[in-house]
């Protein structure tokens, strides 16, 4: 999968170089291998525990504190129909505009908000036992995903359905509320961010930028002047082209608040992987992962009505493309 020289600066080891307690909890790095980077002895995400409530009871008495505290949620699988066994009502499930509104899809999108919900629980029950320790209004909360939601054109796509994802932050009344900030932030921004924050030098090679401009301020509209776009990309997902090939599908964007333009580096292979009857060891469109929508919008190739669905989300796609958004 992939790797993490140890050289690489990591926000977490270097809160922990400068007297931080940090901790993690299920999902951190990966998937991949840190041996091979050099970690021997530590883990970037710093030790594991059994849970934040693990974490905080061993927490030194007075220490300042750094924990991840990740998920599986909302990966696949779903248990099927758990969204509207647990009380959900399908018809008002939004159905994206990319597929067409059927009782499976809705079904299938409701299924994956049941976990959102239980991750949501987890972090719920992580910000009681803050404010029970009396460090709430003095802890930095960020609460994010690192894609969008794993279903066709969503996930390992670089459209807004695949990489606009999630972003909540608390921090008691250090955060000016009830703004509209337009600013783009990007994930690259925590590590600075959390490092300008607690006093630690930030790494030339971090790319991102703090947050803490955005925070401080009590302007609303674009408050730096240098946050106006954000730049992202994908190399590869998970090995989805011809076998034996390892290739993946290279691509960049640029989004602005009006326009997203897209570059399509190899625009000749399969964007989400091999289709039918291709040579792959895994599965077809190996890179959507399996589920409910993904197999519905595979039977719409050739049907005539609805084969548009079927293109937007596996047909190849042209080199450049660009959207009024």
């Amino acid at each position: 999968h992939s790797s993490l020289d140890v050289n690489v600066p990591v926000y977490p080891l270097l809160l922990e170089d400068n007297g931080y307690y940090i901790g993690r909890w299920r999902k951190c790095w990966g998937p991949g291998n840190l041996e091979v980077g050099g970690y021997t002895d530590r883990n970037p995400g710093g030790a594991n525990f059994e849970g934040f409530e693990d974490f905080i009871a061993n927490r030194p008495e007075g220490k300042p504190f750094c924990f991840w505290l990740g998920s599986s949620d909302p990966h696949r699988g779903y248990k099927l129909n758990s969204g509207v066994e647990s009380g959900m009502d399908l018809s008002k499930i939004h159905v994206p505009d990319f597929y067409p509104d059927v009782e499976l899809i809705r079904s299938d999108i409701a299924d994956y908000y049941w976990e959102v919900q239980r991750f949501d629980h987890d972090c719920g029950e992580a910000i009681k036992l803050l404010e029970e320790i009396g460090e709430l209004e003095n802890t930095l909360v960020i609460m994010t995903g690192d894609h969008g939601m794993p279903f066709p054109r969503c996930k390992s796509n670089l459209y807004d359905w695949g990489t606009h994802v999630p972003l909540a932050i608390r921090w008691g009344d250090e955060i000016s509320p009830d703004r509209d900030v337009k600013d783009f932030v990007s994930f690259t921004d925590f590590a600075p961010t959390i490092l300008d924050l607690a006093g630690v030098d930030i790494p030339e090679v971090m790319t991102g930028k703090s947050l803490y401009k955005i925070f401080s301020s009590d302007k609303s509209g674009w408050v730096s002047k240098n946050r106006e776009h954000v730049v992202f990309g994908k190399e590869r997902h998970v090995p989805a082209q011809e076998a034996p090939s390892i290739d993946g599908y290279p691509c960049r964007s640029l989004r602005t608040e009006k326009w997203q333009y897209i570059y399509n580096f190899e625009a000749d292979r399969w964007p989400v992987g091999v289709p039918e009857g291709g040579s792959h060891p895994s599965s077809n469109f190996a890179d959507t992962d399996g589920g409910p929508s993904k197999f519905y919008l595979m039977t719409l190739k050739d049907d005539p009505q609805l084969k548009k669905y079927y293109d937007w989300s596996y047909a190849k796609r042209p080199q450049e493309e660009l959207y009024d958004m």
